[in-house]
């Protein structure tokens, strides 16, 4: 059994990967913390979310000493915010446990990348260039070797695994951006109550036009340039994305079809991912799963996608679990499904 530690435990997030962890065969949850300052530190994380009662009952520890829960950890899930994630890393690596880390401060290699996008300036270059992406289902080999893997984010992983495919086989026109349209649930935003999130003032609407830090992540990690653009919805959790794009001269849909049951079907290998044909996909079967569900059609040379998951699971948590089962070879999807 693998000790795991949550840091960041109060959140939605945090709260799933208790009860994943909780029930994985090979894996004991040894602790769940909080930051020193938190008004939740010493409550149960089943006090703070009612459906873990029963289940997971362990108090949500203030995080004083990290040096001290390093020594303990074969396992750390980072579920905090982007800046306390990079401070943290490095104490968990240099005690050289497994880190896992579901913020944005280890995805993308670059200059001027944290400075604009996350407000902050990298210090730790070398883990930076170390750094795994977990998108789990075309880092498999990497994963299985890394120490510090970078979960991706949640717009990034819908628009990702459905566009990876066709750049693969070089089945679109690149010259003519994807364009990624994707609607997120209020979860998205955190647990702390604010004007963003209130049911009360939400309303369906576009935000961070040509300025999200997801657009950048995306079109690294594709190595494609995309015009990306969220939307915040009035619903909970899970995102919907539909993406259009120019096929290369010539392709059809048959050689679509093969490229996604190859890249999805083909591997041995069990992955998150259910492919729908011309059948588009819908938030309310993947709300509460692991999977990403995508579905396309094309005509007069395009194609139009649309990809499904649980913001809060294959955008953030069960991947997380997913990359610790590839990475200590278990079955991929264990405590999963």
């Amino acid at each position: 059994m693998l000790n795991t530690f949550i840091i960041g435990a109060s959140g939605y997030t945090g709260a799933e990967l208790a009860s994943m962890v909780s029930r994985h065969p090979q894996l004991h949850l040894a602790g769940l913390y909080v930051s020193a300052g938190s008004l939740d530190a010493h409550k149960p994380v089943s006090q703070l979310h009612g459906q873990l009662k029963g289940i997971v009952d362990l108090p949500l520890q203030p995080l004083t000493d990290p040096q001290a829960v390093a020594t303990e950890a074969d396992i750390v899930l980072l579920a905090t915010a982007h800046e306390v994630s990079h401070d943290l890393a490095p104490v968990f690596l240099a005690a050289g446990c497994q880190v896992f880390d579901l913020s944005g401060a280890f995805r993308v290699e670059g200059d001027a990348f944290y400075t604009r996008y996350y407000g902050f300036e990298h210090q730790h270059p070398n883990w930076l260039e170390q750094a795994v992406y977990g998108l789990a289902e075309w880092n498999h080999q990497a994963i299985a070797q890394a120490q510090l893997v970078a979960v991706p984010g949640c717009y990034p992983t819908a628009a990702q695994l459905a566009l990876k495919p066709l750049l693969e086989r070089e089945l679109l026109d690149t010259t003519q951006w994807p364009v990624i349209n994707a609607v997120s649930g209020v979860s998205g935003a955190g647990r702390k109550a604010s004007m963003v999130n209130s049911f009360c003032e939400v309303s369906l609407q576009a935000y961070g036009v040509f300025a999200h830090r997801h657009q950048p992540e995306i079109a690294t990690h594709l190595d494609c340039d995309v015009i990306f653009t969220p939307h915040l919805g009035n619903f909970k959790r899970g995102i919907l994305a539909t993406i259009t794009a120019r096929l290369a001269e010539g392709v059809e849909s048959g050689e679509v079809s093969a490229a996604m049951t190859k890249a999805y079907q083909s591997q041995g290998i069990p992955n998150a991912v259910r492919l729908l044909g011309e059948q588009p996909a819908r938030l309310q079967d993947v709300v509460n799963t692991c999977f990403c569900d995508i579905g396309w059609q094309v005509q007069d040379g395009h194609i139009i996608l649309t990809s499904a998951i649980d913001n809060l699971l294959k955008g953030a948590s069960s991947q997380a679990v997913q990359c610790i089962n590839i990475r200590n070879g278990f079955a991929p999807l264990t405590a999963l499904v």
